[in-house]
């Protein structure tokens, strides 16, 4: 049987409104758009069990729509169900394909490599990866594998023809988030999401299906599409891009909301007023939603982490709003806290660039190659900056950024090297959180291109973002070195106590046809 996995619905009875019976909730549900379902009864009596899959089974077949029995394999027998998922304690799979009819759809729940492993030999039609987020319709024996953890296990299938649907937690909020942050490096995709209560628990299950329908139509249609299309750059492309997002800040000013360490919150916001943009540094979780909906970008930067659930809300309300979310990880490397707050937010929500010095960006891809003390790195760097730069981006699916005497940003595919700036930049206390600043002004500008009339943002449920996160990312990086490089050269600077304030001069006098003729790039 060839089955759609795409809207996976698992009942749960419990889960019922006031007023809702199970198989109305369960028809409107089907009408929606729901393309499988699991039926889990994990506390009623066989009896019970069994009356509820026969009804069921009669109510999917009228929409032509497959039935999966969770665990118990007598059940399915004797409704003659499609299908039957067994968790990592139920029966062995090996055991029930003996019991069942040939052609019975066996899936089975993974949540490490070593289950998929399992599954991949012996050969199950697919695997539910989970919990991807933290749930409360059942208790987790498990840890929650994240977002980002979905890739590794979704990559170990390439090859088969072994399905896979994300489950625990899932819904309409997080549902584009956990669809594109999922994808493994090698372009493995989730086949479908499983979704429990909301869809069960909703007063309106019809609708509830139908948004997530949506969603889902939406992704994979402009999944399909970009995979097979890839926007080729060149320098002069480059370049050109950038001095219109200059020109589109100044003349647009949006708001950049800055959630950054103590110790530069004043030249940040003075390097964004110099830009021509807004800064405004709010930290409180209760302003997140309203600022999300104000045109601008987004920098979350932890140099002084104390403010992480504004982080998380602040993240998750500019996906939803389609905002660039450019993350700093200052010196995630230096402490565990660091890596485990990193790893919480990068699941929270999608990254639109990622921007850190070599030390932290060895630290979130696992990479021993580079090491950092604090917020610096230490060492010569890597030996291919440019392989490495390509595949973080790949692994986290956004734009990365990695500061250093040679800057080099990538979306995945291609990689641009910039050689602008001035050793005094390593002299001042901050300068690579300017550069973040200048990084989210910049992609703010590309969001706010994008939208405008006579342009394309792609399908409206298909993004996490709007705009070209590559040029915004490059306009952001360019914008300081240059800038730099200029307030080096005056005479009126003769160390880093007088370069600073040049610095925000230079930015502030910067001028397109300066940064067109000293842009020093390369397109790799």
């Amino acid at each position: 049987m060839t089955i759609d996995f795409s809207l996976y619905l698992v009942t749960g009875r419990e889960l019922l409104p006031p007023g809702k019976e199970y198989l109305q909730s369960l028809e409107e549900a089907l009408q929606g758009g729901v393309t499988v379902v699991q039926i889990r009864e994990k506390r009623s009596d066989t009896l019970e069990f069994l009356e509820i899959a026969r009804e069921s089974k009669i109510l999917c077949a009228k929409y032509k729509v497959p039935l999966i029995i969770n665990d118990r394999i007598d059940i399915a027998l004797a409704i003659q169900a499609d299908g039957v998922h067994l968790g990592q304690t139920d029966m062995p799979v090996h055991v029930a394909k003996t019991l069942l009819p040939v052609g019975t759809v066996i899936g089975v729940s993974c949540n490490d490599p070593d289950h998929v492993k399992k599954a991949i030999e012996d050969e199950v039609d697919y695997i539910g990866i989970g919990a991807v987020w933290s749930t409360t319709t059942k208790k987790l024996d498990s840890p929650v594998v994240g977002v980002r953890g979905v890739g590794s296990l979704l990559q170990a299938l390439d090859g088969t023809n072994i399905k896979a649907v994300a489950i625990g937690g899932l819904n309409s909020t997080n549902a584009l988030r956990t669809l594109h942050g999922s994808v493994s490096i090698s372009g493995h995709r989730l086949d479908g999401i499983a979704v429990v209560s909301d869809i069960v628990a909703s007063s309106a299950p019809r609708s509830a299906a139908q948004k997530l329908r949506n969603i889902l139509d939406a992704w994979i249609h402009h999944f399909d599409v970009q995979s097979r299309v890839t926007q080729v750059y060149d320098v002069g492309t480059i370049k050109n891009g950038v001095v219109e997002l200059m020109r589109l800040i100044r003349d647009k000013s949006p708001l950049i909301h800055q959630i950054t360490n103590v110790v530069v919150t004043n030249q940040s916001a003075n390097a964004t007023l110099a830009l021509g943009a807004s800064p405004i540094m709010a930290t409180a979780s209760e302003e997140m939603h309203d600022l999300s909906r104000i045109p601008g970008g987004l920098l979350i930067n932890f140099g002084t982490i104390t403010n992480k659930g504004g982080m998380i809300s602040a993240g998750q309300y500019a996906n939803e709003a389609q905002k660039p979310v450019v993350f700093d990880p200052v010196g995630v490397g230096a402490t565990q806290f660091r890596k485990t707050t990193a790893s919480e937010l990068l699941n929270a929500w999608q990254a639109s660039v990622i921007k850190g010095n070599a030390g932290e960006m060895a630290s979130l891809a696992n990479s021993n190659e580079v090491q950092a003390k604090g917020v610096d790195s230490v060492g010569s760097g890597f030996a291919d900056p440019a392989s490495f730069i390509r595949e973080i981006a790949k692994k986290e699916r956004c734009v990365a950024v990695m500061t250093g005497p040679t800057d080099w940003v990538s979306d995945g595919v291609t990689v641009v090297k910039l050689e602008n700036g001035n050793k005094m930049l390593g002299d001042i206390t901050g300068s690579g959180c300017l550069v973040g600043t200048c990084v989210a002004t910049f992609c703010a500008g590309a969001s706010l291109m994008a939208a405008a009339p006579g342009t394309s943002p792609g399908p409206e449920l298909a993004k996490l973002v709007r705009g070209n996160m590559l040029i915004g990312a490059v306009g952001g990086v360019l914008a300081l070195t240059v800038a730099a490089e200029c307030a080096a050269e005056r005479s009126d600077v003769h160390g880093s106590g007088t370069f600073l304030p040049a610095l925000i001069d230079e930015l502030y006098n910067l001028k397109p046809e300066t940064l067109l003729s000293r842009a020093k790039v390369q397109v790799l």
